[in-house]
């Protein structure tokens, strides 16, 4: 059974920087392209970025490109997102997401496995 589990959020002011962390377990992580998504309120579930299995291939949404950074540590079954120039519509919940294959790239459709969530609340 994968399961997903993010860290990280909190609230920081505009101009700020946080890292958020999945951490995963149950399969064989490396076999799993992974993606950060994000939800505010009344709006639907985006992707933020995504990466390969082998962390080598990345894509990011325009709205975050130059700011936000997605890696992965297959040895340590961890994901990452650091967050940089924050900006109140960075406010939301993030989600980290699994599915199996080599490519991330697909929509929020074509993951199968989702963490619990982390809120992350940019101040002005």
């Amino acid at each position: 059974q994968v399961q997903l589990v993010e860290s990280g959020g909190g609230l920081v002011q505009a101009g700020g920087s946080l890292r958020l962390s999945c951490a995963g377990s149950g399969h064989t992580f490396n076999y799993y392209a992974m993606g950060w998504f994000r939800q505010a309120p009344g709006k639907e579930r985006d992707v933020v970025g995504t990466i390969n299995w082998g962390g080598y291939s990345t894509y990011y949404a325009d709205s975050v490109k130059g700011r936000f950074t997605i890696s992965r540590d297959n040895a340590k079954n961890t994901l990452y997102l650091q967050m940089n120039s924050l900006k109140p519509e960075d406010t939301a919940v993030y989600y980290c997401a699994a599915r199996y294959g080599r490519d991330g790239s697909a929509p929020v459709s074509g993951y199968s496995y989702w963490g619990q969530g982390t809120q992350v609340t940019v101040s002005s």
